[in-house]
């Protein structure tokens, strides 16, 4: 004989359980719904070869801080240019980012001034810049090693500024 149970009311525990489980589906969900503008950009180096990208644009609080996270893939010729508005040292990390990046720090005019190769998944080291920079370009993982992107390389946009 099958025999069932009535549970009654709900637990304080399954209560907190169901509030956590709404909250990290609403989470989610504003997550989803962030739009990044899209763009293109080069990269000019030194050694005389051009690299053309389409961009997403990270212009807000809300999109910066978003950003890459949650993506599972990105093709290879993509990437997000994540905008401060102003040269300042800048801070990143890789929480709840899925793809592994490589992350060149852009001054002002467009000049590369360093990269971090490689960053980690899901890491919660900070990335500094190393000093004072307007743009952060984010690339997959091995992109600058491959097309031999190298600091002292330019970034060219229209978002920068020197696109002629």
């Amino acid at each position: 004989m099958l025999r069932m149970q009535s549970f009654g009311r709900i637990t304080p525990f399954a209560k907190g359980a169901l509030a956590a489980l709404f909250l990290f589906v609403a989470y989610a969900a504003a997550a989803q719904q962030v739009i990044f503008p899209k763009d293109e950009l080069s990269i000019r180096t030194a050694a005389g070869k051009t690299h053309a990208f389409v961009i997403e644009l990270a212009l807000t609080d809300q999109q910066r801080s978003q950003g890459l996270m949650y993506r599972k893939e990105m093709p290879d010729n993509h990437g997000m240019l994540f905008d401060f508005g102003e040269t300042r040292r800048v801070s990143m990390w890789m929480e709840n980012t899925i793809l592994p990046l490589d992350m060149l720090f852009i001054e002002g005019d467009g000049t590369v001034s360093h990269i971090r190769e490689n960053a980690v998944p899901y890491s919660r080291d900070v990335i500094d810049s190393r000093g004072p920079v307007k743009f952060v370009l984010e690339l997959n993982a091995g992109r600058t090693k491959a097309l031999g992107i190298k600091v002292g390389d330019k970034v060219v946009s229209k978002r920068i500024g020197n696109a002629g």
